[in-house]
C-alpha cells in the first residue's frame, strides 16, 4: 500500500482565494487520489492590507504546520510581499518535526528558503498553487505535486545534479538578504537567478550589489534564469539582462554559466538547494 503524503499549504505573504485552493485540491485528487492530501490552512484566505493576514497571524500558521509531524511537506501559497517579516520569528520558533519536511516556493518566499537552508531543512525553489491564475498554470502546479510527491527528475532545472549544489532566487529578494541573519552559506553553489517586473537599470544594480558580496563571490557560478515583464524606461536602458549579468560576473570574477529554466512563468522548474 502506498502511504500518503500529506501536504500543508500557508501563505506567509499574500493572500490566496477559497475558490483557487479548490481547483489546486482537484488537479491533486485528479493526479494522485488517495495518495495525497491538500491541507489549505485557513490562514490562506486572511486578509490584512496586502498580506494574507498579520505578521502574527501569518508566522503562527507556518510555525503550527512546519511543527506538525503529520505533515511531510510544507507548500507556500503564494509570492507578493511579507515573507521576510515573518522570517526571524518562525525559525527561532521551529521544533524537530520542522526538520522532517520539504518546504517549497520562490519569489518572495526566498526570505524564509534562504532562513530554512541555513538552518539546514530541506527547501526548493519552485511552482506555487497560486500559479494556477496563469494560463496553462494547470500544468505548472501539476509539475509542483509531482515534484513533491515523486522527486521526478523532469520535473527539475536541468543543471541541477549530484555533482554540486544549487540554489535559486529572486534578484531583488536575494540583494535584501544578502548580510541579515537570513543569509545561508552559498560557497561552491551554482547560483540561479531570476526577476519580474523590474526596471532594468534595477537589476543592473541589484546585481552589481549581489556580485560585490565576497560570500557570493564564492559560488562556482551563477545562471541567469528569466527576466520578465521588463517595465519600459525613458531613455531605454539599452542593455538585457543577460549582458548585464555578463558584465558583473566578468567585474566581479564570478563564472557565468548560461541561462537556468526558472522565472516567473508556466516553465518555472524545481531547484532543490544543495545536493540531490
Amino acid at each position: 500500500m502506498t502511504s500518503k503524503t500529506n501536504i500543508a499549504i500557508v501563505a506567509p505573504a499574500s493572500r490566496i482565494t477559497p475558490e483557487l485552493a479548490e481547483h489546486v485540491r482537484a488537479i491533486a485528487e485528479r493526479l494522485y487520489g488517495e495518495r495525497t492530501a491538500l491541507h489549505f490552512h485557513p490562514q490562506c484566505f486572511l486578509s490584512g492590507g496586502h498580506f494574507a493576514g498579520t505578521d502574527t497571524e501569518r508566522a503562527d500558521a507556518l510555525i503550527e504546520v512546519a511543527n506538525d509531524p503529520r505533515f511531510d511537506a510544507v507548500w507556500f501559497a503564494r509570492g507578493g510581499y511579507g515573507s521576510g517579516r515573518i522570517a526571524d520569528k518562525v525559525i527561532q520558533n521551529l521544533k524537530r518535526s520542522a526538520w522532517d519536511k520539504l518546504y517549497i516556493g520562490y519569489s518572495d518566499l526566498g526570505y524564509l528558503l534562504a532562513g530554512l537552508y541555513k538552518e539546514g531543512l530541506s527547501v526548493a525553489h519552485g511552482p506555487m498553487p497560486a500559479d494556477l491564475r496563469r494560463d496553462n498554470g494547470a500544468m505548472t502546479v501539476a509539475r509542483a505535486l509531482k515534484y513533491l510527491l515523486e522527486r521526478a527528475p523532469d520535473t527539475l532545472e536541468p543543471s541541477v545534479s549530484a555533482d554540486h549544489p544549487s540554489a535559486a532566487f529572486n534578484i531583488t529578494v536575494l540583494n535584501h538578504i544578502l548580510g541579515t541573519m537570513l543569509e545561508p552559506d552559498l560557497s561552491d553553489h551554482v547560483l540561479m537567478l531570476e526577476d519580474v517586473s523590474e526596471h532594468m537599470y534595477r537589476i543592473d544594480r541589484s546585481l552589481h550589489h549581489i556580485t560585490s558580496f565576497a560570500s557570493i563571490r564564492r559560488v562556482i557560478g551563477i545562471r541567469l534564469g528569466r527576466v520578465s515583464d521588463v517595465p519600459p524606461n525613458d531613455p531605454d536602458f539599452g542593455l538585457d539582462e543577460e549582458t548585464v549579468m555578463k558584465h558583473w560576473c566578468t567585474v566581479s570574477g564570478i563564472p557565468y554559466l548560461g541561462r537556468a529554466d526558472i522565472g516567473h512563468d508556466i516553465e518555472n522548474k524545481v531547484v532543490p538547494f544543495g545536493r540531490l
